[in-house]
């Protein structure tokens, strides 16, 4: 019952039925363009590229892409070129003086950022449409083409470039118009389309004489599990004591009054996963997508479910995570700003004590952090070496189970936040819900 009033309560609100209405039909448009195929390409003949995504590392820019890259889609690229773009603009931004200016002047130097990550979204995808053409020729019979030539592969090109940006525009449409961030939302629901067909296929396995149903039940509640652990790493925080003065007078303080810093014990998010993984799939973009590479480096760093590939993901995960919070975290600022505010840590001296303890603190809460990022990122390569099908196994952890975790609270939050601003209940009955960054998300 209390479900159902909170949707009514929803629905009462002008603003947020718009936004969810509105974001609702965005999505609806975006997964219209899946089934739209490059021209020149005949959609009778892409059984080839479909067994090619259905596992592996394929299967994971298929499920980023919502299906699109297996069905030759106008969207095929998918919003990844996007993401990678902001990951090396986020990296320039540690490296030139320039872009370290621009995080610094605020919302203007995030629209001139914003506008660079759109620049080298459309170098890449320029560089990366070419490739997707080449593997498309490897992948599907000659009949498949219906144009052929220099014509057809500009205009792909072209197409496969204006696809990409379109979906960057839905996206930013409903992060301003609609819930949630809408890059976010578009990952995952690309994400979860693909979820009943390959639980459907798992089941069909399973009752089929694979284990059974006792079999089919174990796999689902292991995945609960795995989905609870998941949620704890994301809403994960040690509580720093921070006492704060009513009132300074000269040097002393009187009264006091005391709150908590939150630190998160994931605060790096899903970002290292998303660097560890771009990185481990230069091997086979580097060989161009070739059935043929049969270099041993190549071979090995593109099995996704084999040791070396997920040993390699492990490490380069470990490391990021360290790093990205490294540069998200700052504990200089966060003693000055609590200096400022007239707070101190009991016991610990304000100014250099306090910015050694925060970096102690960090360090200590990131490590777990790092190594459970790491464990969930890898589950689906142990899922496959104990029979679960590397189709349904994909949810089972790493970049696709983060994203859906993050992405749902996230935009759960959003939607408590409209409902406690015009004093109805929150979704929960106790307690609020967190994000992952206790606001927008921004993957």
């Amino acid at each position: 019952m209390r479900l159902i009033q909170t949707i009514k309560n929803i629905l009462k609100i002008e603003d947020l039925r718009a936004r969810l209405l509105y974001t609702l039909g965005i999505i609806l448009l975006y997964r219209f363009g899946k089934y739209v195929t490059l021209p020149g390409i005949d959609p009778s003949q892409l059984e080839g590229l479909r067994n090619q995504t259905s596992s592996g590392i394929m299967g994971l820019l298929d499920m980023f892409s919502g299906g699109a890259f297996s069905q030759a889609s106008i969207f095929a690229l998918g919003i990844m070129p996007y993401i990678s773009a902001s990951i090396v603009i986020q990296l320039l931004g540690i490296v030139f003086p320039y872009y370290q200016k621009l995080q610094k002047e605020g919302e203007s130097g995030r629209r001139k950022m914003n506008q660079h990550t759109r620049y080298l979204t459309v170098i890449i995808l320029i560089l990366q449409a070419p490739t997707y053409l080449v593997n498309l020729s490897a992948q599907l019979p000659a009949s498949a083409f219906i144009l052929k030539g220099t014509f057809f592969t500009i205009s792909s090109v072209i197409i496969l470039t204006a696809g990409t940006i379109f979906v960057m525009w839905l996206g930013e449409k409903i992060t301003d118009k609609g819930i949630g961030n809408g890059i976010s939302l578009i990952i995952m629901i690309g994400i979860i389309a693909r979820l009943p067909s390959n639980f459907v296929f798992e089941a069909g396995t399973r009752l089929g004489g694979a284990g059974g149903a006792i079999a089919l039940i174990v796999e689902v509640v292991l995945l609960f599990v795995v989905v609870l652990g998941t949620v704890l790493l994301v809403q994960g925080t040690r509580r720093v004591p921070v006492q704060y003065a009513r009132r300074i007078v000269g040097n002393k303080q009187y009264g006091g009054v005391r709150q908590y810093i939150p630190l998160k014990v994931n605060a790096a998010g899903v970002m290292p996963i998303i660097f560890a993984q771009a990185i481990m799939m230069l091997p086979i973009i580097i060989a161009g997508f070739s059935v043929n590479a049969t270099s041993g480096f190549v071979v090995a760093f593109s099995d996704m479910y084999g040791f070396w590939y997920n040993l390699v993901t492990a490490l380069l995960i470990i490391a990021f995570t360290y790093f990205y919070t490294a540069i998200t975290i700052n504990p200089v600022q966060m003693a000055e700003d609590m200096k400022k505010n007239g707070g101190f840590i009991p016991g610990i001296k304000p100014g250099r004590k306090t910015v050694e303890f925060f970096d102690m603190i960090m360090s200590r809460i990131t490590l777990p952090g790092s190594i459970f990022l790491a464990i969930i990122a890898i589950l689906p390569a142990l899922a496959v070496q104990v029979g679960v099908t590397p189709q349904f196994a994909q949810f089972y952890g790493g970049t696709s189970l983060l994203i859906l975790v993050g992405v749902v609270l996230d935009t759960l939050q959003q939607i408590e936040s409209h409902l406690l601003m015009r004093h109805y209940d929150g979704l929960m009955k106790t307690g609020r819900i967190k994000g992952r960054t206790g606001g927008v998300t921004s993957i």
